[in-house]
C-alpha cells in the first residue's frame, strides 16, 4: 500500500498534548522554544548517525523511512523560518500551501545522504533559534494565515514546528525499531 497523504489538522495538538509522541506542546513556555528547536535538531543529528541502508529503509510501505522523515524536517524548518520572518515583518501574511508528499517525491529524500541531512536540520535549526531569540513581547502574538485561513500566532507556530519535529523524530525511531525487530526475525 502506498503512502497515503496526511489530511488531518494537527493544530489540535496546540492545544492538548499528543497522544502518539507525548508532546504537550502548548505548555512549553516561549523562552524555551528556541533551545528546543535546537535540541530537536541534536536528536536528528544522532539517529541519522545511523548506516544510510538502515535509515533510507521504509519500515513498510506506507510508512516513510527515517532519512524521508528528517529531509522533512529539515524542509519544514526552512519553509517555517521563512514563514516567521513574514510574520514579524508583514501584517497578518498569508501562506501558500505546501505538499510535502510531493516534496518528497520531487527532492527523492530517500536518497539523499543522512550526514548532509543531519548538517542542514542543525543550520536550519540554529536559523530558526536565532530568529526566534530576537522576537520580544507582543511579537510572540503577531498572526499569519494558512491558505484555509486558519489563524497562528508566531508563538502558536513555533509551537506547531516543535511538534513537527519531535513527533516526526518518534515516527523515525519507531520505523527504525521495527526494521530491527525484522532484521533479528
Amino acid at each position: 500500500m502506498p503512502i497515503e497523504p496526511d489530511t488531518e489538522d494537527w493544530t489540535w495538538v496546540l492545544e492538548q498534548p499528543c497522544p502518539e509522541c507525548g508532546l504537550a506542546v502548548g505548555s512549553v513556555p516561549i523562552e524555551q522554544l528556541g533551545p528546543a528547536v535546537r535540541d530537536n535538531a541534536a536528536a536528528w543529528q544522532r539517529l541519522l548517525a545511523r548506516p544510510r541502508e538502515l535509515l533510507a529503509t521504509r519500515p513498510s510501505d506506507d510508512r516513510w523511512s527515517a532519512l524521508e522523515y528528517a529531509c522533512h524536517v529539515r524542509d519544514v524548518l526552512c519553509l517555517f523560518e521563512g514563514r516567521i520572518a513574514r510574520m514579524l515583518a508583514e501584517d497578518e501574511p498569508r501562506f501558500t500551501d505546501w505538499d510535502p508528499d510531493a516534496a518528497a517525491v520531487e527532492d527523492r529524500y530517500g536518497d539523499q545522504d543522512p550526514a548532509e541531512v543531519a548538517a542542514a536540520i542543525v543550520d536550519a535549526a540554529a536559523t530558526f533559534a536565532d530568529r526566534l531569540a530576537g522576537v520580544r513581547g507582543e511579537a510572540w502574538e503577531r498572526v499569519g494565515h494558512r491558505s484555509d485561513g486558519v489563524p497562528f500566532t508566531v508563538a502558536g507556530y513555533v509551537r506547531y514546528l516543535l511538534h513537527e519535529g519531535v513527533h516526526h523524530l518518534a515516527d523515525a525511531e519507531a520505523g527504525l525499531a521495527a526494521l530491527g525487530g525484522r532484521a533479528r526475525s
